[in-house]
């Protein structure tokens, strides 16, 4: 007896939310520069400091302490109380070591853990825009249906909460906020928190709030948890990590904090998928709360300094820049240009050899600008500034 041989499609048997997913932005624009030695690089949103000795010391003092075995599956306990200790000096929160805190691999994790643990099919998460990257994918791969509030440059991209009102819908659940911000560097007020944290409460929201460049904040600028705000612990998940503020990327050490009901939710998909964090980066993560804050203090002053400089210099090249008051991102506008983030992007790489990333990759209202990371060296910054300068003078109207 014959059957009917159909052809085979590995693609046809991908789920709807990844195949119709785009790749990121930022790594795609990237691939235009690997291989390349003759570019000067604003694009990766990377310190450029090694991390600090003394944590390095720790991590390589654990390995040749025989320390290679699994830890408990929501990481060190030594780890959860120093992190929880760090949230209540310096972030005016307190939760407990043993039931409110997690260690995850990165805050990308931690993200993901939210979204899957929340996010029935059909429920809208508001989210801040421009943004990461991973936000709204983030939504989609969880069935959720992301809602983007674009934040504007008049604002200072800070969030609205009258913009904020319009978007919520019945099928509201979740609010993702970010700051300070990738890629615009913008810092939400107490006063704008607040105003947003009674919306949560109003609307019986559920916040989001990824801190991980909340140590980076410049002048007089004071950086506020919206979770340590009257009503809103309970209803708060609270990311972080030690990638940026200690230099500490490739560890790939974060964590979350949250009401216990939903820390175990999301305990069970980490103990199911991860299993735990790397022993060896959750000591060197140790050692960086214990020790590292001169460092941390050191390098956040070091990218004060290049902001300046990098600010002074669009606005010296013909761009207008809002003052970035946190992480070590400028978002400069290229409007006057009347290109696109991307044709602006590929055409300063290829006339001038400066990488830059299209505003455009960050989602909603992200197109008109670019995002200029300035935690490179302060005379590549300078070099770079002078190529952007001639740039833009040719392509001005």
């Amino acid at each position: 007896m014959s059957m009917n041989k159909q052809e085979f499609s590995a693609e046809s048997f991908i789920v709807a939310p990844v195949r119709d997913l785009p790749k990121s932005g930022i790594r795609e624009f990237f691939d235009l520069v690997a291989g390349r030695t003759d570019v000067i690089s604003l694009g990766v949103g990377e310190p450029d400091f090694t991390t600090p000795w003394n944590i390095r010391e720790s991590a390589i003092y654990s390995l040749e302490a025989g320390h290679t075995s699994y830890t408990s599956n929501a990481g060190l306990p030594s780890l959860r109380n120093g992190i929880c200790d760090y949230l209540g000096k310096y972030y005016n929160v307190e939760y407990s070591p043993q039931s409110e805190c997690l260690v995850t691999i990165g805050v990308s994790e931690a993200l993901d853990l939210a979204m899957r643990a929340l996010i029935n099919p059909g429920d809208e998460v508001i989210y801040t825009t421009p943004c990461f990257v991973s936000y709204p994918a983030e939504v989609l791969m969880a069935r959720g249906v992301p809602v983007p509030l674009v934040t504007k440059d008049c604002d200072n991209f800070s969030v609205d909460p009258a913009e904020l009102r319009k978007l919520i819908t019945p099928k509201s659940k979740v609010l993702l906020l970010n700051f300070p911000c990738n890629p615009t560097g913008a810092v939400a007020s107490e006063a704008t928190l607040q105003e947003i944290a009674q919306i949560a409460i109003e609307h019986n929201l559920i916040v989001i709030t990824d801190e991980i460049y909340s140590e980076l904040v410049y002048d007089d600028c004071k950086h506020v948890s919206i979770a340590s705000l009257p009503g809103m612990k309970e209803r708060t998940i609270f990311l972080h990590g030690f990638s940026k503020a200690f230099a500490m990327t490739g560890f790939r050490i974060g964590y979350v904090c949250g009401p216990k009901a939903i820390m175990d939710a999301m305990y069970k998909i980490h103990q199911y998928s991860i299993m735990c964090a790397p022993i060896t980066a959750q000591e060197a993560a140790l050692e960086a709360l214990k020790s590292a804050r001169k460092d941390m203090l050191m390098m956040r002053d070091s990218y004060w300094e290049r902001r300046n400089i990098i600010v002074r210099g669009l606005r010296s090249a013909g761009l207008d820049c809002v003052m970035p008051q946190g992480a070590f991102y400028s978002f400069p506008s290229i409007k006057c240009t009347n290109m696109t983030s991307r044709e602006f992007a590929e055409g300063l790489l290829k006339e001038e050899s400066v990488a830059v990333v299209p505003g455009s990759a960050f989602g909603p209202g992200g197109e008109g600008y670019v995002r200029a990371c300035y935690a490179t060296a302060e005379e590549q910054i300078i070099i770079a500034l002078d190529h952007i300068k001639r740039f833009v003078e040719r392509h001005s109207k």
